[in-house]
């Protein structure tokens, strides 16, 4: 592709929050990129409208119950309409897309990712469950088919862009950073009594419900070590996390020689989202700039791990290996939901991922369905908790 050319994208995921800003960035840089396809979960409303304005190729909803809304709604513009996982499926893997991007949110977007690797497409991830599900079979794949999959996770972003120019074998250590969620100084004997509308108010990020909650139970960072040590190949005990609140410092590298690299920026998902779409060039684009004279202070801490027992199961899920993180990721999700729901409590969240890797069996050398068999296998695990706690 010459550099007029434009990038064809498929957008899964993209009435989310990630796929928001990923428009934003889209349209922040005209003539560059035309976005061929588009999905949601169930947001019809919101695909009608970008389908209207962007007239892809084809949208996809996943849930099929809105499927004869949204195709009603884009007949008379002659714009495909699929449904359900197949649709989703499908637009994933079409030919004429140059890059996909995967912002759907949790576990479904796992088989989209697989797929669209099948078919040859380079991925721009920000849907981290497929790396954390799955990361030694997909990393492999991309290996094998050689494509790309660029990080849209800020804090993997950064570790990326820090590594440019640099040999994996220099490195001492990755820093992940975390703003530590809106319960960092919360005592812990006041987390009984905490509801979701408390956890679902974040200090620095504007993000979707689900990775909001895991961002105030720290399963975020340990779902980043999984995802940072598959996309970097680099060893668990390598990776680090850091309390940062202000959240400018997105993660950082630590050399051999002692030396540290950091990227840095204002909590914006546009600015690693317009670094996947554009790599390896850096186009541009006035969003807002960082004024360090209003940021007078830079703070660090350790995690608390026994407030956040998270953090501790995601590190021995990874170490046990197998389908561990799989079942660690989502039986996470689904207590997520549940207490967003209000059938658990907030505690219960690492509580019931915990017990589930006592109780469930493992897979010890899982293929692509072994894992995509724990999502059937948590769900019917999950159903006891839901009446009893």
């Amino acid at each position: 592709m010459s550099n007029t050319d434009k990038k064809h994208l498929s957008i899964l995921g993209s009435t989310g929050s990630i796929g928001q800003n990923t428009l934003r960035v889209v349209a922040a840089q005209p003539g560059k990129f035309e976005v061929l396809y588009l999905s949601a979960g169930k947001n019809a409303d919101l695909l009608i409208e970008q389908a209207l304005q962007l007239r892809p190729r084809a949208v996809a909803i996943a849930d099929a119950s809105q499927y004869p809304r949204v195709r009603e709604a884009l007949q008379s513009v002659s714009i495909e309409v699929l449904a359900g996982n197949d649709g989703i499926l499908d637009i994933a893997q079409r030919a004429d897309a140059d890059l996909v991007v995967n912002a759907i949110v949790g576990a479904p977007g796992l088989e989209p990712t697989y797929t669209a690797l099948q078919a040859g497409k380079d991925i721009a991830l920000s849907n981290k469950e497929s790396l954390v599900m799955a990361g030694e079979i997909i990393m492999n794949l991309a290996r094998r088919k050689h494509l790309n999959i660029f990080p849209i996770d800020s804090e993997h972003s950064a570790i990326w862009q820090c590594l440019a120019g640099e040999e994996l074998s220099s490195v001492k250590r990755l820093i992940l950073t975390g703003s530590g969620g809106p319960f960092r100084s919360k005592p812990v004997e006041e987390f009984e009594s905490i509801r979701p509308e408390d956890a679902l108010k974040h200090p620095t990020w504007s993000m979707g419900r689900k990775i909001t909650i895991d961002s105030a139970t720290l399963m975020n960072k340990g779902l980043e070590v999984i995802e940072a040590r598959w996309l970097f190949d680099i060893l668990p005990e390598k990776i680090d996390i850091v309390i940062h609140p202000q959240s400018i410092i997105h993660s950082m590298v630590e050399f051999v020689d002692g030396s540290i690299k950091a990227q840095l920026g204002l909590p914006d998902m546009k600015l690693p989202i317009q670094y996947a779409l554009n790599y390896p060039r850096r186009p541009a684009i006035s969003w807002e700039s960082t004024d360090f004279s209003k940021i007078p202070v830079l703070n660090f801490e350790e995690p608390d791990s026994l407030k956040f027992p998270a953090l501790r199961l995601a590190y021995e899920a990874l170490k046990t290996g197998g389908t561990a993180p799989a079942i660690l990721n989502v039986i996470n999700e689904l207590a997520v939901y549940a207490f967003l729901e209000r059938k658990i409590r907030f505690i219960r969240i690492a509580e019931i991922v915990e017990e589930a890797l006592s109780d469930l069996k493992l897979v010890r050398n899982p293929g692509i369905e072994d894992i995509f068999d724990v999502q059937n296998l948590c769900k019917d695990y999950f159903r006891k908790y839901t009446h009893s706690n």
